[in-house]
């Protein structure tokens, strides 16, 4: 991290400051709940066809990619709409002797925060249950920052592309909550139609389940580790290109 980059990262840091303790609720409140519901609630009548587990267990890492996609999502769209046409905040900080990467990469190490956070709550609450028994479940931190980068960095180049925030509305309708009913969350892929199957695919959202599902419960990834990786990275590098480009072109003219 360039020192450009981490005092703009401080900056939203000490603006954390005024929200932590709201915040901390969430993160614990809402893994809890979801779990005692879903998990628990839910999971009491469904019994066959979730690889032998509880559903409860099968769900975690489900929730965990899930939750980084909505926060990582969330927290790319209006923030960064308001900063380029709002508030004009991007466009102080470029006055400074910050470049436009500093400016992009301090808000998305920012977002990724926010994302460990929320993970880390719902992490803490599932090893409670009991469900994350293997040590290779610390292998859940890496991968879902891999996963928010993926869905961050493309929404990072939307939201400085649309001209209202009217367009996320479309945004979570039409891509964030299909990717979240059918990569994998709460129900497996194989039990969906072929043409809905491939929609799962292409998302990084089912990459990202595919990875923590074999961190968590020690089971084989439908495509090789390296080329789910690989396909996130792809996902990640693309969506920084494009931001980088589009927030270019908007700070700078």
């Amino acid at each position: 991290m360039s020192s450009g980059v981490f005092f703009v990262f401080e900056y939203y840091l000490v603006g954390f400051r005024r929200t932590w303790k709201a915040a901390l609720l969430t993160t614990f409140g809402l893994p809890l709940l979801t779990l005692l519901g879903l998990g628990m609630g839910v999971g009491h009548y469904l019994t066959e066809g979730f690889d032998g587990l509880p559903y409860l267990h099968w769900i975690v890492p489900g929730l965990i990619a899930s939750t980084a996609v909505s926060v990582a999502v969330g927290n790319s769209t209006w923030p960064v709409l308001a900063k380029l046409s709002w508030t004009g905040s991007y466009g102080i900080q470029l006055a400074t002797p910050l470049r436009v990467a500093d400016i992009l990469g301090g808000h998305v190490a920012f977002v990724l925060f926010r994302v460990l956070l929320s993970c880390a709550g719902l992490l803490i609450v599932s090893a409670a249950f009991g469900v994350l028994r293997s040590p290779s479940s610390l292998l859940v931190v890496p991968l879902t920052l891999l996963l928010a980068l993926s869905c961050a960095a493309p929404t990072f180049a939307f939201s400085s592309s649309v001209p209202s925030e009217t367009y996320f509305s479309a945004l979570t309708r039409f891509v964030v909550i299909p990717m979240s009913l059918f990569a994998g969350v709460f129900f497996p892929v194989e039990t969906l139609p072929a043409a809905a199957r491939l929609l799962a695919y292409v998302s990084p959202l089912w990459s990202g389940i595919c990875l923590i599902r074999s961190a968590v419960q020690n089971v084989a990834t439908p495509w090789p580790v390296a080329l789910h990786l690989l396909y996130l990275a792809l996902w990640a590098a693309a969506g920084w290109l494009l931001a980088h480009h589009r927030f270019r072109l908007k700070l700078t003219g």
